[in-house]
């Protein structure tokens, strides 16, 4: 059975599962710690988890200035998840949480072919934009 929930303080075990999310999507470095995962999903303006079983299978994240605007990332299912919904059902209720809570922008980047996901849940390129990093990290 799938449960969703907002994490905002995860215990050790749910640490360790979301260090396993991130690291299977390949954004966890040698030098990051169950630390920066933890402070992750703190300091968010919220946090997503997919569990089954009490494994996580999925997961995604909004951070915001909380008065209005607002970046959904991290959104990723394990791979033996995809095709079921899920990556949708996360970014749908990132939204419809954003929404209640007043924020009136929401913008994200598509990587890895995934913006047809996001195009069909209602995000689109943003004309004359390009995503832009600062030298040196990674992606």
């Amino acid at each position: 059975m799938l449960s969703f929930r907002f994490l905002k303080r995860p215990g050790p075990a749910a640490v360790r599962q979301i260090i396993s999310l991130y690291s299977r999507q390949g954004w966890w470095g040698r030098g990051d710690t169950p630390e920066l995962a933890a402070a992750l999903v703190r300091n968010s303006h919220c946090f997503l988890a997919v569990f089954e079983n009490g494994r996580a299978v999925g997961m995604g994240r909004a951070v915001s200035d909380r008065v209005s605007d607002a970046y959904i990332q991290d959104v990723t299912v394990l791979k033996e998840y995809r095709g079921r919904g899920l990556g949708t059902a996360i970014v749908l209720l990132l939204k419809k949480k954003l929404k209640s809570d007043g924020v009136k922008w929401v913008g994200l980047i598509a990587q890895d072919g995934s913006w047809p996901l996001y195009r069909k849940l209602g995000f689109r390129p943003v004309k004359n934009s390009v995503p832009m990093m600062l030298k040196g990290n990674r992606v």
